[in-house]
């Protein structure tokens, strides 16, 4: 992730002067290697006029040399390097990619994949059905976020082809391995993850750790190649880096909402759809003490009514306008733009006069006269918390806070670090940030086997509870297709008398639309929806990119 300095008042500087250990120390280190690159980059833009070999972008932190696939690097959507077995389309829908066709067992136990007999990998090797079990095996041994625990065997049937035998059914299998890279086995070492052998459209042509990275088209790649004969991906802050994009040194930068609206001679602004979602969980169940003494749960949130008033009383876009420069869509559900979400029923928000009658109703009401309502001796006050290493979440904390005090409910925002944000979000709403090409996160919200009080988990952090919910769960895991699967989870949102839709344990207000600034004449072509990370979600497609000469 780019460290970066933004505007936002003293408040904000303060955050932020608490952050910069963190990259500080290496700021003059990387100086050289990324001052070099812009300066040879702008001197062959002298001479041409035109930008033609080589590309230079600044779009989140790709220098860290951690690129190994068996550790997760292709599980959050950012993938340059690797094929897998399946890929998704421009429609999130699963498709062939290394293999060419795989069966399911009726007991959806056994998921048998045929290989292509075409594919290399970027040192000319055949890719077989031995790399494939010795990426999977080694990837559940390291067990670092590929979630492999339901993969009882591995077996290579023959040259091309292979058998994964699972313990249960697990229908999000096939987005597992959508996500899951294939390394090379006769390639695989110590320094794998700085140089990966693999078979997708780049490969590392040079690394400077902390500084730069530049890539070049893999010319075993059996898919479209790629336009550029390097592109250089540079770790600077985004100040930096937008005044890099106006010194013309720059060909794609992301862009926080804060300096969305920042003007730059020859290049114009891309915005693109997400699924990349900003919320609170709203715990639903009473204040109390868990097993390790921590107090868990809300005496606010744990009433229905709080949690109904806030989702349909406030102002979605007046939050997303003052807290993140307007840029962002609002949001209802946890899934937008995916799709397995459900938004049914459908709310309105801003209405702030059913939500007060809501919690006058339920007997939630201001009896002192100081703009906060009470219940049985109980303040509709809590607590929630931004990240102080992502103001984009702080901003939105505090938004809100401001946005629900017409409605009687006082919200203190805070700015914690992200371990404390997760060890106090069962009782203080944390900001969360989602958006899985995996539709497993359906499950992780709301199963009741994530609702225990003693868990320090993201996964059901509401600690929600309802039978009909879990049961939908359970048969989209043992779904036999994807479309059974898609159909209960969606169901398990709302099956038009009862789910988290009408129950609400979350409070969603936006989808953040992901910014760049993009040089006229440059084509990124079509993006997919973008999941949860601004920045590197645009490389997915990056061996599309072409020049067209059209802004």
């Amino acid at each position: 992730m780019i460290k970066k300095f933004t505007r936002v008042g003293l408040i904000m500087l303060v955050l932020l002067t608490m952050s910069t250990s963190l990259f500080g120390c290496g700021k003059n280190t990387q100086t050289s290697k990324v001052d070099t690159t812009v300066q040879n980059k702008q001197a062959e833009e002298q001479s041409t006029g035109s930008i033609k070999e080589e590309l230079v972008i600044a779009v989140g932190d790709m220098t860290e040399g951690d690129y190994d696939a068996c550790k997760g690097y292709t599980m959050y959507g950012t993938n340059i390097f690797y094929s897998t077995l399946l890929k998704f389309n421009k429609d999130l829908e699963t498709e062939p990619d290394l293999a060419s066709d795989y069966t399911v067992s009726d007991d959806g136990l056994y998921y048998t994949f045929t290989l292509r007999t075409d594919i290399k990998f970027s040192d000319g090797e055949q890719v077989t059905a031995n790399d494939v079990v010795f990426t999977y095996r080694t990837a559940k041994e390291t067990g670092a976020s590929v979630d492999l625990t339901m993969v009882e065997e591995i077996e290579a049937v023959d040259d091309h082809t292979v058998q994964f035998k699972l313990n249960r059914p697990y229908s999000p299998f096939v987005r597992t391995v959508a996500l899951q890279g294939i390394v090379a086995e006769h390639a695989y070492g110590e320094d794998y993850a700085e140089n990966p052998i693999a078979s997708g459209p780049f490969k590392v042509k040079q690394l400077d750790i902390g500084q730069q990275l530049i890539v070049e088209p893999n010319e075993y790649y059996y898919g479209e190649q790629g336009n550029f004969a390097q592109i250089t991906f540079l770790n600077i802050d985004e100040e930096t880096a937008l005044t890099y994009a106006q010194s013309g040194m720059l060909d794609v930068v992301k862009i926080n909402p804060e300096y969305a609206y920042e003007e730059v001679a020859g290049m114009h602004l891309e915005t693109y759809a997400t699924s990349d979602n900003r919320g609170f969980s709203l715990p639903c169940i009473p204040e109390s003490t868990n097993a390790s003494g921590v107090v868990v749960g809300n005496n606010a949130t744990s009433d229905i009514a709080v949690r109904k008033a806030l989702n349909i009383g406030i102002s979605r876009q007046e939050i997303i306008d003052n807290a993140l420069n307007g840029i962002g869509t609002p949001a209802w559900v946890r899934f937008e733009n995916l799709p397995w979400a459900n938004e049914e029923p459908g709310l309105e928000d801003g209405q702030v006069e059913e939500a007060c009658k809501i919690l006058a109703d339920a007997g939630w009401i201001d009896t002192d006269g100081d703009g906060i309502r009470e219940k049985d001796g109980v303040k509709c006050e809590f607590t929630i918390t931004g990240r102080t290493d992502d103001l984009q979440r702080y901003n939105l904390a505090v938004a809100l806070a401001q946005n629900a005090e017409q409605l009687g409910i006082h919200i203190i925002a805070e700015a914690k670090d992200w371990t404390t944000c997760k060890e106090e979000g069962r009782t203080n709403p944390t900001c969360i940030g989602t958006g899985d090409y995996n539709f497993i996160d359906v499950y992780n919200a709301f199963s009741s086997e994530y609702a225990d009080p003693n868990l320090v988990s993201l996964s059901n952090p509401a600690m929600y509870t309802n039978e009909t919910v879990d049961e939908y769960l359970q048969k989209a895991l043992e779904a036999k297709t994807e479309e059974e699967a898609i159909q209960n989870l969606k169901l398990a949102q709302y099956d038009g008398k009862t789910g988290p839709n009408v129950d609400f344990p979350y409070i969603w207000i936006v989808n953040i639309d992901h910014t760049y600034l993009v040089r006229d004449g440059l084509d990124l072509g079509e993006q997919m929806i973008h999941p949860h990370g601004h920045g590197l979600p645009i490389i997915q497609n990056m061996n599309e990119w072409m020049i067209t000469g059209d802004k």
